[in-house]
């Protein structure tokens, strides 16, 4: 299965972004880009839709003239590109969950049309990268050009989750010859070792898997993880995450630091989920 790289589009300036962010990780996967527009029911948001009662909504010339100029613009900017656009019949959130089953990644911008004043990240967004069956690339801030310098940087606390987040690192640095950035936060200095040794296991593995790749390891010593690697991404092009940490709450699929880059992140955030198995 050649998987795409799906985005959301709904016209909005950031969507427009996420949608040229999109377009490059395509090109650097060598996977076809689709381009999809999850349209709801002109009744209004939420509404179930009976196709026994109103029929399944059409898809509407707007948006169809809107994917089609997108697309074109961004194969002139990518030639080679291979892009697909369709619209769909549903929320745009669930629509790109759907999506994602079968995407090799998905990426979404960090506020569309509809976006509430006090969400910083629209609920699409926040759905999809909690939600989504394949990697998913949050686009931050939303009006950002694709980056071309600064580093990779992962979040690294020992569980499975992150030991994912540190691979999909590793693949990131290699396509865009970049640096990894290994990252442990300690609640205090980190004098038994811990944070070194967890660093240690994983840049061995990221050294291994990806031979000629410069790997930095650093231990932070910072009250709260969240906040120390918001700040630290500052400097970076992309920072990487599992989707659940340690001391993560059962019913959350995304972990608390994951979920404060995914809201205050100065980069592009990338949610290691794993993809759904092949169908």
């Amino acid at each position: 299965m050649n998987r795409p790289v799906v985005v959301g589009v709904d016209g909005s300036p950031p969507s427009l972004v996420a949608a040229e962010h999109a377009a490059q990780a395509a090109v650097w996967r060598s996977r076809p880009l689709h381009l999809v527009h999850g349209y709801l029911h002109p009744l209004g948001y939420g509404v179930p839709i009976n196709p026994y009662e109103v029929g399944v909504p059409a898809a509407s010339e707007d948006g169809r003239k809107m994917l089609e100029q997108t697309a074109t613009e961004l194969v002139d900017r990518w030639p080679g590109l291979t892009v697909e656009v369709r619209q769909v019949a549903g929320g745009p959130g669930a629509t790109l969950v759907e999506e994602s089953r079968r995407a090799e990644l998905v990426v979404v911008g960090s506020r569309g049309l509809g976006g509430f004043a006090g969400l910083l990240l629209g609920s699409v967004g926040t759905q999809v990268a909690a939600h989504g069956h394949c990697p998913v690339l949050v686009i931050r801030p939303p009006d950002r050009p694709v980056p071309t310098e600064g580093p990779v940087l992962v979040a690294v606390d020992g569980s499975e989750s992150a030991e994912l987040a540190v691979g999909h690192g590793a693949e990131e640095a290699g396509r865009r010859g970049s640096s990894l950035v290994l990252v442990h936060v300690a609640n205090e200095a980190d004098d038994d070792g811990q944070g070194a040794a967890l660093l240690a296991t994983a840049g061995a593995a990221a050294r291994g898997s990806h031979p000629g790749l410069t790997v930095e390891e650093r231990v932070i010593a910072a009250p709260k993880p969240d906040q120390a690697l918001i700040e630290a991404s500052g400097d970076a092009a992309l920072v990487v995450a599992g989707s659940r940490g340690r001391g993560g709450f059962a019913g959350l699929l995304l972990g608390s630091v994951s979920q404060a880059l995914v809201q205050h992140a100065r980069c592009p955030v990338l949610i290691a989920h794993p993809h759904q198995p092949e169908q």
